[in-house]
């Protein structure tokens, strides 16, 4: 039986645990902090995830939340008008639905789920000293947690990463009390506000500790209007900084969140951090290999919602690499073949993702306000978000965006 280590217990490192797990795979699960430490703590994450993602879970069985969260159906954008009115406004229709879970329940679940399974669950913030150790035990050793001392065993990979700096402050609260949007009250859906040179709020609905609520999330061009929540420690102070810039620069959507009130003590989040692609590959002091999974390697800032997406993408490359494999060793060559295989579709959200952190071009523009005259352009681009491929078939290129909606507007 082939021993494998997992470092960090969040959605790649857990699934893909759960799935080696199935597979017969001998693994340990290292994790910094307890299941009961994990659900009782802040908030980790804005995660809507999409049909091909929750698919991944569906096929390992471990989708336990899926009939109590929201199903979300559509995904609607507004930009901001120099009024603070909607200039652009329009719903896209998914496909398939989609699913926002709180990471603080599902990672303390599926930690729970891994070991009552018979996993060996090990609770201690690892060291690049303790891996060193460790690699000689195991037959593969996988990274997964995207912060701390690991991350610098893998080098930033310039020719990828175009940012060295953070390109938005986040801004994170969950709560109950918001209205439905009056465009689509039995509808939910997640929502896209645009407000151009200053940032982006998203609303989604979500499942959390204490049942259904939403999640309002500030993306703030840095040193702008919206970057105040540097030092914020008081959620509640948190939550009224984010009611009053919804005021001030999305009042459609403050409009429905006058009755909006934190879910718990730990519904706040702030932060940011720069876009990175690294090296897969990392090297320990005494000559061993490890391999980089979710963020280590790929890490898109949330501005379209892709993370726990691709987090969940990477851990199914990565277990179909590992079995495919059967008992050869997880050599180097190995190691970024696996990666390589990855990058294959994470290249295409990168790109998507850093493109929309600068200003959009005039046939974006074009693009996102034809959407509101055309459904299957705003269906299209909604669905874009699920499989973020497509955007090279009607996105980056003017001319590619040219005929897609000559011909969408004849249709």
């Amino acid at each position: 039986m082939r021993k494998i280590l997992i470092v960090g217990a969040g959605q790649s490192g857990l699934q893909l645990a759960l799935g080696l797990q199935a597979q017969g795979y001998a693994v340990t699960l290292m994790s910094n902090r307890t299941a009961e430490e994990i659900r009782s703590g802040r908030v980790m994450s804005t995660q809507c995830m999409f049909h091909t993602a929750l698919q991944h879970e569906r096929d390992l069985r471990i989708n336990f939340w899926e009939p109590q969260a929201p199903k979300i159906q559509g995904l609607g954008v507004s930009v901001a008008g120099p009024e603070s009115q909607r200039a652009v406004d329009w719903l896209g229709r998914l496909d398939g639905y989609a699913q926002s879970i709180d990471q603080r329940l599902k990672m303390a679940g599926w930690m729970e789920a891994f070991a009552q399974r018979g996993g060996q669950l090990v609770i201690h913030g690892a060291a690049v000293s303790d891996l060193d150790y460790f690699a000689r035990a195991y037959d593969l050793v996988l990274v997964s947690a995207g912060k701390g001392e690991l991350v610098s065993m893998f080098g930033r990979d310039a020719s990828r990463s175009p940012y060295s700096e953070p390109q938005r402050a986040l801004a994170v609260a969950y709560v109950h009390g918001l209205g439905p949007r009056p465009e689509h009250p039995d509808l939910d859906a997640v929502r896209c506000n645009l407000v151009p040179g200053v940032g982006e709020l998203f609303v989604m609905p979500t499942l959390t500790l204490s049942g259904r609520a939403d999640i309002l999330f500030w993306e703030g061009v840095p040193g702008g209007p919206l970057d105040v929540f540097r030092g914020v420690k008081d959620p509640a102070e948190h939550l009224s900084l984010t009611l009053e810039l919804m005021k001030k620069f999305t009042p459609w959507e403050h409009a429905r969140a006058v009755k909006a009130e934190l879910t718990d003590a730990g519904a706040t989040l702030s932060g940011r951090y720069a876009p990175t692609v690294r090296n897969p590959v990392g090297r320990l002091p005494g000559g061993g290999l490890v391999l980089g999974v979710g963020d280590v390697v790929v890490a898109n800032d949330p501005v379209t919602g892709q993370g726990s997406n691709f987090a969940s993408k990477c851990a199914a490359t990565y277990l179909a690499s590992i079995v495919e494999h059967g008992d050869r060793p997880f050599d180097e060559q190995w190691m970024r073949a696996t990666f390589d295989r990855y990058w294959e579709m994470a290249q295409h959200v990168t790109k998507w993702t850093n493109a929309m952190l600068g200003a959009p071009p005039e046939h974006v523009l074009d693009l996102i306000g034809a959407a509101g005259r055309l459904q299957p352009v705003a269906d299209r681009f909604a669905n874009g978000f699920n499989d973020p491929s497509d955007f090279e078939n009607f996105f980056f290129d003017p001319e590619k965006t040219s005929a897609y909606l000559a011909s969408a507007g004849g249709a």
